[in-house]
């Protein structure tokens, strides 16, 4: 049985502490918070969890195995190294660090220790997105022309963090994990309507040598709340709404084929395909259940996560380009393996 402290009993917090609860494998040893209201709400529902408003408390438990960290980005970091020094396995919330070269310390003393490092990209762990990863990888989408996502709700405000990391960092884990490739370039523009806060709007554009072209809107303004995301294929085309009670995906046998004859090129023929819709069944397991029993296997089994440090940083240095061309007003910023720079405008 595998003991974890949870550090952090705020927005994420209880929904890692009850998922832990219910994880086979896992059993949850402590939690901390500076806030003594939530302590108190953790011993009511759960009484058998010792609270705390040390974080050292659990890092020096000699009882404990492993941390989740749900506290601010600014936080991470530091939280993350003491626990890994410590001798735990770590869980840590998205996005993993504020800064790759942070990412990259904490990778490094993971690996030095032989400890297990999870980064908490929660939609990776879902039947939609799983079965859109099955759909993309099987080739019965063909090739992937595009994606476009639409991830806008009134607020939630951060005080630490900009729209694109609050927000775009889930379609960053999401395409990594559904293509396989890196962006070679991204371009963002965004702006910030209220003094002394993160960039609250942004339009942001990945671009892949393979031709794909990634959109993505994100925004803590919108008066309503969306979840969407579309996926262009040359045979098929995906549309997801994370929103619908059912049928979250829908896949539409519907496409454009152009003619190879050279004269029918010339005359711009053009064939439109219409077919079938359909709505593939998903596994309706909680993300966060799914998760837990593969941080547990990855820890009795010494297995690399499917969300590991090194997926956390690709996203991290994403947002930090993202980031980086928005401040430069939409400028390009070309990415090079794991160095980005601002390069050539992208046409």
């Amino acid at each position: 049985m595998i003991r974890i402290g949870v550090i952090g009993y705020g927005y994420w917090g209880p929904n890692l502490v009850r998922n832990f609860a219910e994880t086979p494998g896992l059993t949850v040893a402590g939690v901390a918070d500076l806030d003594p209201k939530k302590l108190e709400i953790v011993q009511k529902r759960f009484p058998g969890v010792e609270t705390t408003s040390r974080f050292q408390d659990l890092l020096e438990n000699k009882d404990i195995d492993a941390i989740a960290i749900a506290t601010p980005v600014n936080s991470h970091f530091e939280l993350g190294m003491a626990a890994l020094k410590a001798g735990k396995h770590v869980w840590l919330e998205k996005p993993m660090t504020e800064t790759a070269e942070q990412a990259r310390k904490l990778i490094n003393e993971a690996e030095k220790r032989k400890l297990v490092l999870i980064v908490d990209h929660t939609f990776i762990y879902t039947g939609a997105v799983r079965k859109m990863a099955d759909l993309v990888k099987s080739g019965e989408l063909g090739r992937i022309h595009y994606y476009d996502s639409t991830r806008i709700n009134l607020g939630l405000f951060q005080r630490d963090a900009n729209v694109i990391a609050d927000l775009a960092v889930h379609d960053f884990s999401i395409l990594d994990y559904l293509l396989g490739e890196q962006p070679v370039a991204v371009s963002a523009v965004g702006t910030n309507h209220f003094p002394h806060t993160p960039e609250n709007l942004a339009y942001i554009t990945l671009f892949y040598d393979s031709g794909m072209i990634a959109h993505i809107n994100v925004s803590w303004l919108a008066p309503v709340k969306l979840r969407q995301i579309l996926i262009g294929g040359s045979k098929k085309m995906i549309i997801y709404d994370d929103l619908e009670p059912s049928e979250k995906i829908k896949i539409y046998d519907k496409g454009v084929n152009f003619t190879d004859d050279p004269q029918k090129i010339y005359e711009m023929r053009v064939g439109y395909r219409t077919g079938d819709m359909w709505a593939p069944q998903l596994d309706s397991s909680e993300a966060l259940r799914v998760e837990g029993e593969h941080f547990v296997d990855c820890i009795e089994n010494g297995k690399t996560p499917q969300t590991s440090g090194s997926l956390g940083l690709r996203v991290v240095e994403l947002i930090e380009a993202a980031t980086r061309s928005m401040n430069e007003h939409g400028r390009s910023v070309e990415i090079n393996g794991s160095t980005m720079y601002q390069g050539r405008r992208v046409a």
